[in-house]
């Protein structure tokens, strides 16, 4: 099964892309732009951050600057709604608005935009209490927001729920539980899409370690049936594994996932890596920063 790839650096937390945010240069934002395309990616997220002050200009001309130069669609990334609308307009493709959470008071403001606009959501499984304890808190949350968006005439073909990864070196308990819910997700809202900030299970960890934690993360969400990932354009090996390229990585993780784990000493040391990551994402293992090397 084959992931979309939806490239998460034209970011305002970004140095590069935030200072030309900040000062209106349309050059590193093509170039970016161009980049992601040519790193495989099917989509653009468009990160403003907060954006209060001028997030209404800059949204529409961030859009279109990005437009010149690809034909990709885009996800608007920001928390100021007006911002969101404003690019919403510009958009040449059906954009998806990134993201409508299910609080009241957040998608009772956002699902007319996103009607309004024909737009495709990201729905956000974070609640009035914060982030669930587990799937069917998850499932919870998932069927009331849902209901609400069908309720503005928005089907759940035009969804993309994300169920919210959590950090694994703070949070390790919840990497399965979340695989638990993308695994009941047809079963609670049949047509509806999935997708996730795939980073943020490797937040706080040391930065050598990020890509093979993203990577193995992946190929277990890719097995739960997840249609899209918000990822990094640079990280080559992690495009191949949405674009089932890399087999022998998703074998080697299933067997784990499985508890059939290979024999340590019959594979390579990228697969015993794998297998290790594999090991602490289930739980089988204790999280330490040095997990590789135990």
């Amino acid at each position: 099964m084959v992931m979309l790839c939806f490239g998460e650096s034209l970011n305002v937390m970004g140095t590069k892309i935030g200072k030309a945010f900040k000062e209106w240069d349309p050059e590193p934002i093509k170039e970016e732009a161009k980049y992601q395309q040519e790193m495989g990616m099917d989509y653009i997220d468009i990160n403003l951050g907060p954006a209060k002050k001028t997030g209404h200009e800059l949204m529409p001309w961030v859009v279109e600057t990005v437009q010149e130069v690809v034909d990709l669609p885009l996800l608007l990334d920001t928390s100021n709604t007006t911002a969101i609308e404003e690019g919403l307009k510009v958009c040449k493709r059906t954009p998806i608005i990134n993201s409508i959470m299910c609080r009241a008071e957040n998608y009772e403001k956002m699902l007319p935009v996103a009607a309004k606009y024909n737009a495709d959501f990201v729905a956000l499984m974070w609640g009035p209490e914060g982030l669930p304890r587990d799937e069917n808190e998850r499932a919870a949350l998932c069927v009331e927001l849902l209901q609400a968006a069908n309720d503005q005439g928005i089907p759940n073909e035009k969804i993309w729920v994300d169920g919210v990864v959590p950090p694994v070196n703070v949070q390790q308990e919840h990497a399965p539980t979340l695989l638990a819910f993308y695994d009941m997700l047809q079963d609670i809202a049949p047509g509806a899409k999935s997708t996730c900030g795939l980073s943020n299970i490797s937040n706080g960890i040391p930065d050598h370690l990020r890509p093979i934690m993203n990577q193995t993360y992946a190929v277990m969400l890719k097995r739960s049936g997840m249609a899209s990932i918000i990822t990094d354009p640079k990280d080559e090996k992690m495009t191949q594994i949405a674009k089932d390229k890399r087999s022998d990585i998703e074998e080697t993780i299933h067997a784990v996932m499985d508890g059939n784990q290979p024999d340590l000493n019959s594979i390579s040391q990228e697969m015993v890596d794998y297998v290790k990551t594999a090991r602490v994402l289930m739980g089988f293992a204790l999280y330490s920063d040095s997990w590789l090397e135990l």
